[in-house]
């Protein structure tokens, strides 16, 4: 009876045809922080930018009009959104036909690569641990690791307000949307979902080269990032007392003031919860490829951020990320519980 209790709570009731997901969660977030994402490994977020810079050199001619681009760059979205999800499933589906341990170890390894907890800590906490040590080269350059924005000329301030930015933002599709995802609908949606995001990052931009041909990527990103980057400024206000210096009152405050000043309809929401939370003004101007882009500030009124105030944003995405597990958990649990019924 205890193997088969041990068996049944780690298989799903679908003739054991997947590993459960309120067990699958917590493994895949221990294996993240433990393994991390190694340089060597061959992560299928690579793959999926492997395919999409293939595809936009396929589909892309000089001189397409606007709807041709934007009709373009909707079907590389559909096809590679569609690609990730198959190709998982099939691979999960596949190795459990030659072996039920291949099989879960197979869906154990995907799931861990759609989590980044443990690289978003060891990249922003090098960047802060550099700063703190005053080398501001060393640190600009560990930035451009995880930002986007130019950082050649950011000064101590700048560098740690992108650190907890990035952070914040980070904290919501990097763990909290595929631990939400794949609650919901297994590691293939999950999967699906680290394209829609992958997509978004390389062609979902608004300037002149992908306005058109990166906008259906850039609305489905919007879409698919609406509810968890919610839950995660809510994981930041309920992580708050729990973390020393942290001001959870502050934190919903601003969250429900400032959360709809940035120009993204989901990063504003952890960032705002991370201003309050830290009292940090974050926001406000960044520049991208040399061109200043204009922003309102979250928490105006706060002072501005500090290597110190960035270490203790991190601590906070972390303690936020558990609380998003314990989530992930519940809802797996309880979507599995209403199939049964």
């Amino acid at each position: 009876m205890g193997w088969t209790h041990l068996r049944s709570s780690v298989l799903r009731e679908h003739g054991g045809s997947t590993v459960n997901r309120s067990v699958l969660l917590p493994l895949a977030y221990l294996l993240d922080q433990a393994a991390g994402d190694p340089e060597w490994f061959p992560h299928p977020v690579r793959l999926i930018g492997a395919g999409i810079s293939r595809g936009e050199s396929t589909l892309r001619r000089p001189g397409q009009t606007g709807t041709v681009e934007l009709a373009s760059g909707a079907a590389l979205t559909i096809a590679m959104v569609g690609s990730a999800y198959w190709l998982t499933a099939a691979a999960i589906r596949l190795t459990r036909r030659s072996s039920i341990s291949i099989g879960n170890a197979t869906e154990l390894v995907l799931a861990w690569t759609c989590l980044a907890a443990r690289n978003l800590e060891q990249e922003a906490a090098a960047v802060t641990d550099t700063l703190q040590r005053g080398d501001l080269p060393l640190a600009r350059k560990r930035l451009s690791r995880i930002v986007g924005r130019d950082t050649e000329d950011l000064d101590e301030q700048e560098i740690s307000r992108a650190v907890i930015e990035t952070g914040a933002e980070s904290s919501s599709d990097g763990i909290m949307a595929p631990l939400f995802y794949m609650a919901l609908g297994g590691v293939p949606l999950a999967m699906a979902y680290k394209a829609v995001n992958t997509l978004d990052s390389m062609i979902g931009h608004a300037d002149s080269k992908y306005f058109f041909f990166g906008k259906a990527a850039a609305r489905l990103d919007d879409v698919a990032n609406f509810l968890p980057s919610r839950i995660t400024a809510l994981a930041l206000v309920a992580a708050s007392p729990l973390v020393r210096r942290s001001d959870p009152k502050a934190a919903w405050r601003t969250w429900r003031r400032d959360g709809a000043k940035h120009k993204s309809p989901n990063a504003g929401q952890p960032e705002s919860a991370m201003s309050g939370a830290l009292h940090v003004a974050l926001g406000g101007g960044n520049v991208y490829a040399g061109e200043l882009i204009p922003a309102e500030r979250m928490g105006r009124e706060f002072p501005p951020s500090t290597p110190d105030k960035s270490r203790q944003a991190l601590r906070l995405v972390s303690v936020a990320s558990l609380i998003g597990l314990a989530v992930g958990v519940l809802l797996s649990t309880a979507l599995q519980a209403r199939k049964r019924d």
